[in-house]
């Protein structure tokens, strides 16, 4: 268990809170502020607790020095407005003038840092730079789930020389949704796993298997398995060096007990810019046309086994699901992810969009911020961010 904000005394203190601010823009202006949003909580308890708070973030990927087009400006103003009070934006993140600035704060009093990865020492996790950063501050606060898979100088290093390290109320939200499903979650637990390939979640299925008690796959991975199977698949999306193990696949969860539930029809089309297309089962693809989403008899499927799911965990789409031609597989499987009794934790930007769309968001368990830091915490793996943090 990690030490959380609330456990600590802000009063007086100054903050370092790690935030994930990487909001995407548009003409120079925060176009959704969902990340945003989502670490008011954090930064609202520090200022009323009396804390200063020096806010550290980083936007896109600069190539290793400052870039006007990367610049927090725009996230210091949407801040502002979303907050009621000032937000000012230091020149930089680092050196004698942010250090000034960083002292001069008053208790409620907050300070925006200029981009991080201006540094390449960011990204490099350099001691050094971390020590410069720890500097501005008493204690550590992260709050990027997001950019906790990342061993960088703001997430890392930098809790060699502050301490303590203390999770943000984000930040331990995503640890306790996560962990409910790996670590003691209401079964049956079924896993949904969508997107283009098989092997961005080779490490992931292997880890699941012997957690889940169904894995439900669709989405272009669905493909690779269907092959394994002896399915000829038209022009659908298939990894050829992953037929082996798509099949070796099939085999363990047969021998673990683990149902994999498979499309049994698609939706298919000649090309991705086709206007439309049409279901057909899977056996019976042309061999010149393309599977590009679930077809009814599937999401119907997929549905009856969500049905008796006590906990879901979904990631991927079910299809080509930005095309509107190709989106219905998804966004049915969103409201049957919604309307089961489950507690569901879904994660990645696809599948986020995906349950917006459907208008089912706030029939979800829990909304993982995160992409890479989600899959890689249901793989199994360490979180650099996640490990570097005091234990309670």
């Amino acid at each position: 268990m990690k030490l959380s904000i609330e456990q600590v005394d802000l009063g007086g203190r100054r903050v370092f809170l790690r935030a994930d601010l990487n909001a995407p823009l548009d003409h120079g202006a925060v176009s959704d502020d969902t990340r945003l949003t989502a670490v008011l909580p954090t930064i609202r308890l520090a200022l009323d607790r009396g804390a200063a708070v020096v806010l550290a973030s980083h936007l896109g990927r600069p190539k290793g020095g400052p870039d006007p087009k990367y610049s927090l400006k725009p996230v210091a103003e949407r801040l502002e407005a979303l907050l009621e009070r000032p937000v000012p934006l230091a020149p930089d993140c680092v050196g004698d003038e942010v250090e000034g600035l960083a002292r001069a704060l008053k208790p409620g009093q907050l300070l925006l840092l200029e981009n991080l990865r201006f540094h390449p020492e960011e990204e490099a996790n350099d001691d050094a730079f971390a020590r410069r950063l720890a500097g501005l501050a008493d204690l550590y606060v992260n709050d990027a789930f997001a950019a906790a898979h990342r061993a960088h100088a703001s997430i890392a290093a930098i809790t060699r020389h502050l301490q303590p390290a203390a999770a943000g109320l984000l930040m331990r939200r995503e640890l306790d949704a996560l962990g409910k499903i790996l670590e003691a979650p209401a079964r049956p637990l079924v896993a949904v796993l969508g997107g283009a390939k098989v092997s961005d979640k080779i490490a992931l299925v292997e880890h699941l298997l012997s957690k889940v008690d169904a894995l439900v796959i669709g989405g272009g991975m669905a493909f690779t398995f269907l092959r394994a199977l002896g399915h000829g698949v038209g022009k659908s999306l298939v990894e050829v060096d992953r037929i082996e193990m798509a099949r070796s696949t099939l085999e363990a969860a047969r021998r673990r007990g683990v149902q994999i539930v498979l499309p049994v029809d698609a939706v298919v089309a000649g090309g991705l810019d086709s206007p439309s297309g049409r279901a057909v089962s899977v056996r019976d693809i042309p061999a010149e046309q393309m599977g590009l989403d679930l077809g009814p008899l599937s999401v119907e499927r997929f549905a009856t086994v969500l049905k008796s799911a006590k906990t879901i965990v979904w990631n991927g789409p079910m299809g080509v699901f930005e095309k509107p031609a190709f989106a219905t597989g998804t966004v049915a499987l969103a409201r049957a992810v919604a309307e089961s009794a489950a507690f569901s934790v879904i994660g990645g930007g696809d599948t986020v969009a995906a349950v917006n769309q459907a208008g089912v968001a706030h029939r979800i368990g829990y909304i993982s911020t995160a992409g890479g830091a989600f899959l890689e915490f249901l793989e199994g793996r360490a979180l650099p961010g996640v490990e570097a943090l005091t234990e309670a």
